[in-house]
């Protein structure tokens, strides 16, 4: 059993110029909302749950998607105010009583990971939370990371020995209770990248994989237009 919860609470301030009164989530491509084409695929992967973490124009995903989708139930974390990314998450975790591991994704990426070689990866490091990678050339929109061989990660180049740099995807794995034991208040806005794994990298070993799967993030008007070549 899989649980997935996905980030799609942004305001899509970048795709305000395409996008009217729709949310990131339900951007269309090819005539069907983006967020169904991310569920689809890991629906393939074996996610039985979806929790969506929502906020901006949160009661059209709402009225959307309902209680499930394609028979794999839907809960949502909803945000009456703006949490960003760490926020929504801890609120989204509130909802899962159990620390078996969860997938964690961004709302508006797409990216084809092998769930099995993730969790297993995942199992074998005993990491707390494993970043899904890929080989990106625009280092200054996505968040770089410090690969070293045994796959342990560093958020900054201050490493010794062979590293190899690479970008993040979007998708984690994630063991609930380590953000849960945070000092983070239920409530509070805090990032992600930002604050949360700043906080985790002092008190836990990092780890990422990478993967060579179809990588595509809607959040600039281009890689928008450009996503309707891809998701078919």
């Amino acid at each position: 059993m899989t649980k997935a919860i996905i980030l799609a609470g942004g305001l899509g301030t970048r795709l305000s110029s395409v996008l009217i009164d729709l949310p990131k989530p339900l951007a269309p491509i090819n005539d069907k909302p983006f967020l169904e084409y991310q569920m689809d695929y890991w629906i393939n992967q074996g996610v039985d749950h979806f929790i969506l973490s929502v906020g901006y124009l949160k009661e059209k995903i709402i009225d959307y998607f309902g209680s499930q989708y394609n028979s794999v139930p839907i809960d949502y974390a909803a945000e009456e105010k703006p949490l960003d990314t760490g926020g929504g998450l801890l609120k989204a975790l509130q909802l899962i009583k159990t620390d078996d591991q969860v997938l964690v994704l961004n709302g508006d990426t797409y990216f084809e990971v092998d769930l099995i070689t993730l969790k297993k990866f995942h199992t074998q490091k005993k990491s707390i939370w494993t970043f899904s990678l890929f080989k990106g050339s625009e280092s200054n929109r996505y968040m770089n990371l410090y690969l070293e061989n045994d796959g342990k990660l560093n958020l900054k180049n201050e490493v010794s020995g062979e590293i190899s740099r690479a970008s993040n995807g979007g998708v984690y794995l994630i063991n609930p209770s380590v953000i849960k034991d945070l000092n983070f208040e239920l409530g509070e806005k805090f990032s992600i990248e930002n604050d949360l794994l700043t906080a985790l990298e002092k008190k836990y070993s990092l780890f990422g994989i990478k993967f060579n799967g179809q990588f595509i993030d809607i959040g600039i008007p281009e890689d928008y237009k450009r996503a309707s070549t891809i998701l078919i």
